[in-house]
């Protein structure tokens, strides 16, 4: 009899589980919702209607107690624009620039905190930039495009850039790449010039791409980057010159070893030759002289006017290292000239046909002052690194990337001369 009310008991207790194991199943008020796709363009709002400012973010916002999972912004190049979800996820920003003139496609993903999910897709496009910034590089690379190991690059804005924050825009837009890599840095001779030069010279066999890409961007109140930009070149082989104006001497080195030296004459009292760091002009074959081009009248006792063969021009103002026939017998000796290096023919042929622009020309021992960093040439390399970095927008050195058509797999290219 006890077992069998033992066994009741058990029964009893089995069917009171098997009761309340559906219940517990059916119970679960307090689950979410199965997903199920949702129609996102009704969960969320965008910022921009018509004709966006592209100097104000984008936003787009949660409506309804949705959220949003993931917001990109895409233009038609294909590149994303930063932006940032909030905390919440109830709305979102654009942090990154956005251009003028440009088409961008918004994607958009939302769930409506019930259990509903789906994406959308919009659109907006900005305004037309009021003035458009432009840049002309430098060195021209149309012709043999292989320049030395002084020649720095340069870039001249088509609209004056006064403002710290607009010349950091400018020096963000524009891209240096070589092979081998160099640290370098930008310097704003005014408002709408920069030069760029490496710490140390270039690296002889270097090949360098210049590219200014602020098309579109902001870079101060209605002044937009235009087109694109773009140069490439070469540098030969280390060729170095140095004129010793007390010696009368003038010694040439190619990637380090001496190849020729030469007797010269340089600016007698008056007219002293320039001391410093010059960087080659460009070559005349033939260039005519006078004297009224630096001051002197026609007439007067040091008055000239002759064509000067196998020029290589190292001042705007008209300095050159060239033929000088007429002073042969003081070459090497004494100092007569109105300021040139002169030579005998056959040397300056010589110096004419071993020479390119961009080579260094460096004067030393002259009475004359030293060669002016801007405005009468390239005399960049008088002045001190320290001091060069101070005058970057950004304040501090740039280091060139390798392009990946020239990785380090590639090699080296062999420098020419």
């Amino acid at each position: 009899m006890a077992d069998r009310r033992g066994i009741a008991a058990l029964g009893g207790i089995s069917l009171t589980l098997a009761v309340l194991t559906p219940l517990a199943a059916c119970s679960g008020g307090d689950e979410p919702a199965r997903p199920h796709k949702v129609d996102a363009a009704r969960l969320v709002r965008l910022s921009a209607e018509g004709k966006v400012d592209p100097s104000q973010s984008v936003t787009v916002t949660a409506v309804q107690g949705s959220r949003l999972t993931d917001v990109t912004v895409v233009g038609p190049d294909g590149r994303v624009v930063a932006g940032k979800l909030a905390e919440d996820q109830r709305s979102w920003q654009t942090t990154g620039r956005l251009k003028a003139s440009t088409a961008y496609t918004v994607r958009i993903a939302a769930d409506d905190g019930k259990g509903g999910r789906g994406d959308t897709t919009a659109g907006f496009s900005t305004l037309a930039a009021q003035r458009l910034l432009t840049a002309k590089l430098g060195p021209d690379s149309s012709g043999t495009g292989v320049y030395g190991v002084g020649q720095p690059l340069t870039v001249q804005l088509s609209e004056a850039v006064k403002d710290p924050q607009a010349r950091q825009e400018v020096e963000r837009a524009l891209t240096i790449t070589s092979q081998p890599a160099v640290t370098g840095a930008w310097y704003w001779v005014d408002d709408k010039n920069l030069h760029f030069r490496p710490q140390e010279y270039w690296p002889a066999g270097t090949t360098v791409g210049l590219a200014f890409d602020g098309t579109g961007s902001r870079i101060a109140d209605g002044l937009y980057g235009g087109d694109r930009s773009s140069l490439k070149l070469r540098i030969g082989a280390r060729v170095e010159s140095v004129v010793d104006a007390a010696a009368h001497e003038l010694t040439v080195k190619r990637d380090g070893a001496v190849i020729r030296t030469i007797p010269v004459t340089t600016g007698k009292p008056g007219f002293d030759t320039r001391n410093g760091v010059k960087v080659v002009l460009g070559q005349e074959r033939s260039v005519r002289m006078s004297g009224e081009t630096i001051g002197i009248a026609a007439g007067s006792s040091e008055s000239y006017d002759l064509n000067v063969e196998w020029a290589t021009r190292v001042t705007w103002s008209g300095e050159y290292v060239h033929a000088a026939p007429w002073s042969v017998g003081s070459q090497g000796v004494d100092n007569v000239s109105h300021g040139c290096t002169g030579m005998s023919t056959d040397n300056a042929k010589w110096f004419y046909e071993n020479t390119r622009v961009g080579d260094l020309v460096t004067v030393v021992n002259s009475r004359g002052a030293t060669m002016e960093p801007f405005g009468n040439g390239f005399g960049d390399w008088n002045v001190s690194w320290a001091d060069w970095v101070r005058h970057s927008a950004l304040g501090q050195p740039v280091s060139t990337t390798v392009p990946l058509s020239q990785a380090p797999a590639a090699g080296m290219i062999r420098p020419e001369i």
